[in-house]
């Protein structure tokens, strides 16, 4: 009974009160001692006795319930974890469950894991989505803009020259810059035409090169269209002045005067002249703004006879002009 260390009696002393038994002869009372489980004990009720009295264990002392606490919080974070983890993790919350602290982290770990692979996962669908959708909508409005450029295509406008009027047409002696004397020719026309617009959904603007009368290679007369707009399915009637104030001829003056006549003195007459009416109107519309805008160009030419004795008298241009 001697033999027991100190470390044993102090640790027996608080939990193993010493009794009074009753004695018979009513002498010395003796005195009983309890021995205190020994760790290396296979009991199982002692063992559980010892786990629930002892709160904090070394991990290297009892690695049989360090254990029992590593598998009890594998089953609930799903991770495996070392020997003496969940020891540790109880031992630093008193009254905690095995293994509560570490069924959190692999709670928040798998959390984490799943929302980095939604999120690695998300980001190149948007991205295949958003371009499917916009390579479906530039092919879309490919084709549309592709019926529509075909369908303005087919409605062209039509121009047809009506007439052609002159005012007075003069020839007369002067000089011109250089002070080189020359026959001026001086001219006064008008020039009218039809315009329709036969698109059904859009309109056209309308603009025109130089009107120009020439006789031979000389340039007689010229006139500029003004600008306008057509809308669609209308037509309008344009009048054009074509106006050339002392033009040098040089020598086609000549050719263009009939010779004298008259008692008092001498006049002189202008014989016909034959000229030429040139021009090119172009025509373009905005169907779908600046994207659809098909163009229309009409170069037309038309001959014309000159004549004095029909000053002021439109000249019919309906079977005398070239559309090209």
């Amino acid at each position: 009974m001697h033999a027991k260390t100190d470390s044993e009696v102090t640790s027996l002393a608080p939990s193993s009160p010493p009794r009074s038994p009753t004695s018979r002869g009513g002498g010395r009372h003796p005195v009983y001692y309890v021995q205190s489980p020994s760790r290396d004990s296979h009991d199982g009720e002692k063992t559980a006795t010892s786990v629930h009295s002892t709160p904090a264990l070394s991990p290297m002392g009892s690695p049989r319930h360090s254990v029992g606490r590593d598998s009890s919080s594998s089953r609930f974070s799903g991770h495996p974890k070392r020997k003496g983890d969940g020891a540790k993790s109880s031992g630093g919350r008193k009254g905690a469950p095995p293994g509560k602290g570490w069924q959190e982290i692999g709670v928040i770990e798998e959390e984490g894991l799943l929302d980095d692979d939604d999120e690695r996962r998300g980001i190149p669908k948007r991205c295949k989505y958003f371009l499917i959708f916009v390579l479906g909508f530039v092919v879309l409005f490919s084709f549309f803009a592709l019926v529509l450029w075909g369908a303005s295509r087919s409605q062209k406008p039509q121009i047809a020259m009506k007439s052609i009027t002159f005012e007075n047409f003069i020839i007369q002696a002067g000089t011109d810059a250089s002070l080189v004397p020359t026959d001026m020719a001086t001219t006064n026309s008008t020039v009218k035409f039809t315009y329709r617009n036969t698109g059904t959904f859009f309109g056209i603007h309308v603009t025109a090169d130089a009107f120009q009368l020439s006789y031979s290679q000389l340039t007689l007369a010229s006139g500029d269209l003004k600008k306008f707009y057509q809308a669609r399915s209308s037509r309008r009637t344009v009048s054009v002045g074509v106006v050339g104030n002392k033009v040098p001829l040089y020598g086609g003056g000549p050719t263009l005067t009939a010779g004298n006549t008259g008692s008092k003195g001498s006049t002189t007459k202008v014989a016909p002249v034959p000229m030429i009416l040139r021009t090119t109107i172009h025509s373009r519309a905005y169907v779908l703004g600046a994207l659809v805008k098909p163009k229309f160009t009409r170069a037309i030419e038309c001959k014309v006879l000159m004549n004095p004795a029909k000053l002021n008298k439109p000249i019919s241009l309906d079977k005398a002009c070239i559309y090209l």
